[in-house]
């Protein structure tokens, strides 16, 4: 029995090794993409992520030929990778022409050069009336409408100007947004109005001399904030930044208060905060343009849930429109700069076209058919916006290749395409890859909350084959410079590669 019990033992020792050999030798790469493979691999093995998971799906468009995958079946947050999936729809579904129309419009009278009557802002969900589109000038939009109206021999109004922005009726904010970035303007307010991103563009500068107050200017100059200056400006400083100014809007109100030391000798400090009522802000300031104008305003600004009396637009008259840019430009600015307020906007516009009422829920009856007969089984993801930065959004690194891949074959993939950030060259991309094979090369859109970084979208290979790309990690520790220096490393070595090993790979 002892002897039997020996042999045994050796045979599994004999057995383990010749295993480890045959192992050994059949991990040695023999082909480009076998060696492709292997350092893809350990860049993803890297130990900075060892508590974290990375989800990864790498396939040739030419081919078909999966490159690489890790987890690629696995729910991800996504962070701003979402937004891959609420352009690809807008653009299929209202298609790269469609315009946003706003309109001004009055149940009164007009007689003797003046408007009997209330003046309603109907808003459409439009994201730009900003200076984005009108050279800078935030209040270009309503400067127009006031020459139309005194075109039309209106030099007062016996009335209110009301905010109409019914046509958004859910939440103001995505499902599981935290309280504390309330302020921050990648968080501004959802609706059916939004004027100058919903927010106000603050100046700060030094104050005239040591120990008194910063500067602070704001752009639009409306009285419809208020702000607290806690400021104080400091001796010079000779160590950049050596200052940080911190601002913070009390909740619900539009009370802002900025503090912080501003050293004497420093450049202005410029952010935009976001507003409480947007419907509100955009008629106060139209009332303030007008009255500048030259138009007397006898009445208030109001937002239509303070409206005693409701329109009847069927009998109304519109005096003034405004019509917004070519969908594709605002597609295009929400995917270079990752702009927050605009793939919502864009996400309930759906549903607002395509159902009467622009929310999650109605645009979510536009997008779910439209992924799922893109090959995406919809129960298997969660969009609880349209940007991404809810942490309760889901998706897989294979269904975002499912989408990348049915907008290549797309009538509208030349918008798409030209949406994406560029390596090295615009947008979220533009400092990242430089003097690498990858500048100018990726096309991709970026994805950054706590936590989270993602990199989707499009390489060229030495080859001159499109590869499609995703890749996403959830619940790193290390910075998240970390976890973009990986990603860039991917894409550029997607960048050189070569089936024929002509790639520097040997």
């Amino acid at each position: 029995m002892k002897f039997a019990i020996i042999v045994f033992s050796v045979a599994v020792i004999v057995s383990g090794c010749t295993t480890s050999m045959v192992t050994k030798e059949t991990a040695v790469p023999s082909s480009p993409i076998e060696r492709l493979r292997h350092e893809l691999a350990a860049r993803f093995d890297d130990p900075e992520f060892f508590n974290a998971f990375w989800g990864v799906k790498i396939q040739s468009l030419k081919t078909g030929e999966i490159i690489y995958e890790q987890n690629q079946n696995k729910s991800f947050m996504p962070a701003s990778n979402l937004k891959l999936y609420t352009t690809s729809a807008a653009l299929t579904k209202l298609s790269p022409s469609y315009r946003y129309i706003t309109k001004l419009e009055t149940d009164g009278r007009i007689k003797d050069g003046v408007l009997e009557g209330n003046l309603y802002l109907k808003g459409s969900g439009d994201p730009t009336i900003c200076g984005r589109y009108n050279g800078g000038d935030v209040t270009l939009t309503f400067q127009n409408w006031a020459d139309s109206l005194k075109a039309r021999g209106i030099d007062e109004i016996k009335g209110d100007i009301i905010g109409d922005n019914s046509s958004f009726n859910g939440s103001s904010y995505g499902s599981g947004w935290a309280a504390d970035y309330e302020t921050d303007w990648y968080a501004a307010q959802i609706g059916g109005i939004v004027f100058n991103d919903n927010c106000v563009d603050m100046t700060v500068t030094a104050g005239d001399s040591v120990g008194a107050p910063a500067q602070v200017t704001w752009n639009p100059p409306t009285k419809y904030i208020s702000i607290v200056n806690e400021t104080v400006t400091t001796p010079p400083d000779s160590n950049p930044p050596g200052y940080y100014i911190t601002f913070h809007r009390d909740w619900r109100s539009n009370d802002i208060h900025i503090s912080g030391n501003f050293p004497i000798n420093k450049p202005a400090w410029h952010e935009s905060i976001s507003v409480n009522n947007t419907a509100l802000y955009a008629a106060t300031v139209l009332k303030e343009v007008f009255e500048k104008e030259g138009i007397k305003i006898d009445g208030a600004a109001q937002d239509i849930q303070q409206a005693e009396v409701k329109p009847d637009y069927a009998k109304a008259t519109t005096l003034a429109t405004y019509s917004s840019p070519e969908l594709w430009r605002i597609v295009k600015s929400t995917n270079k700069h990752s702009q927050n307020l605009y793939a919502e906007q864009i996400f309930r516009t759906l549903g607002e076209v395509f159902y009467g009422h622009g929310n999650m829920r109605t645009g979510r009856y536009v997008v779910y058919p439209l992924l799922s007969s893109w090959g995406i089984d919809t129960t298997r993801i969660q969009m609880h916006d349209g940007c991404g930065l809810s942490p309760d959004d889901m998706v897989s690194p294979a269904s975002t290749v499912d989408v990348l891949t049915a907008m290549y074959h797309s009538r509208y993939f030349q918008p798409f395409y030209q949406s994406l950030p560029i390596a090295g060259v615009d947008g979220s991309l533009r400092y990242r890859m430089k003097g690498t094979k990858a500048e100018n090369d990726v096309h991709a859109k970026t994805g950054t909350i706590e936590h989270v970084s993602s990199l989707s979208g499009y390489v060229t290979d030495a080859d001159g084959d499109t590869l499609v790309v995703s890749m996403m990690v959830n619940h790193f520790t290390v910075p998240t410079s970390l976890a973009e220096k990986a990603e860039d490393g991917v894409c550029e070595r997607l960048a050189s590669f070569s089936m024929t090993g002509m790639d520097g790979s040997k």
